[in-house]
């Protein structure tokens, strides 16, 4: 063998390599922006339902009067949980923020008995919470509901932005991906070119002469698809042991479509950009293989 074409076999492993691990990383945000937008909704209404208002009441209720009033609260329509905050659980949760010292200023405890709202993630949009808050404010014991109001306009907003920056790194990724392929199919062609220009010889079709590129660029995009759903399941795995309510949010069949699509993404990664390149290199003269 020359000392040429071990240069290109050590280049061409090296882009194997470099092609196989640039698909992958594409193809791991390809599932996870799939899982996403499969899930939209289902993300969308677990974010809803995790929000929680605030509801404070007045000074002088008592947490037995109280009890009563959370009665009044679940019945309301648009409430899917309630809990009460007492004034001891609230006074702990103050001195965790502002030091064990903060009661020495004041002779009684300024902390209300409240209650933590959850609500039906349809109720959860800016007019929704409007609403929530003149209703329960009527009600005599309350003195006021807090939420956070920018949280909930800024969910539609934000989650577009996630999704603009996840095909924003798709797209570089791509690009590199097809330029790392055609290198790489550009040095198999050049080790084979012997074989290649023998079989324009002898009359072979184009498409005939492309054929074991084609299938080694499929076998190249399975592989990548492999390492990327790997790479996605564990991640979703992650998900399950940390955040088990955020995993439950993707359905079985929303990780089997994304897997799917992965698959199909990463075949057609390889077999466009390796076709682009076979075609080329199919149509060059003797001359320009081989200098």
């Amino acid at each position: 063998m020359s000392q040429a074409n071990k240069i290109i076999k050590r280049r061409l492993r090296s882009a194997y390599l470099s092609s196989v691990i640039s698909i992958s990383l594409v193809l791991l945000l390809v599932g996870v922006a799939s899982l996403l937008m499969v899930n939209s909704s289902q993300v969308m209404d677990h974010i809803k339902s995790n929000m929680q208002v605030s509801v404070l009441l007045n000074p002088e209720v008592q947490e037995d009067d109280a009890y009563v009033f959370k009665e009044k609260l679940d019945s309301l329509p648009f409430v899917s949980a309630v809990t009460l905050v007492t004034r001891d659980q609230g006074e702990s949760e103050m001195k965790e923020l502002l030091g064990e010292d903060f009661m020495s200023v004041f002779e009684t405890s300024p902390i209300p008995v409240s209650f933590n709202m959850n609500l039906l993630p349809s109720q959860v949009t800016p007019e929704g919470l409007m609403e929530v808050r003149k209703v329960v404010e009527a009600f005599e014991p309350v003195d006021e509901v807090v939420y956070q109001q920018d949280l909930v306009e800024d969910l539609s907003e934000n989650l577009g932005k996630i999704s603009g920056i996840l095909a924003v790194m798709i797209g570089v990724l791509l690009f590199i991906s097809f330029v790392l392929i055609s290198n790489m199919m550009r040095l198999s062609f050049l080790d084979k070119r012997q074989t290649v220009y023998t079989m324009k010889l002898v009359g072979a079709t184009p498409s005939f002469i492309r054929r074991p590129f084609m299938e080694k660029a499929a076998l190249m995009g399975l592989f990548a698809s492999v390492i990327a759903t790997l790479l996605l399941l564990g991640i979703l795995f992650w998900l399950r042991t940390e955040f088990l309510q955020m995993f439950e949010v993707f359905s079985p069949v929303a990780i089997m479509v994304s897997i799917v699509i992965i698959v199909l993404f990463g075949l057609l990664i390889c077999l466009l950009s390796t076709r682009s390149v076979a075609n080329k290199m199919v149509a060059m003269t003797r001359d320009e293989l081989y200098y």
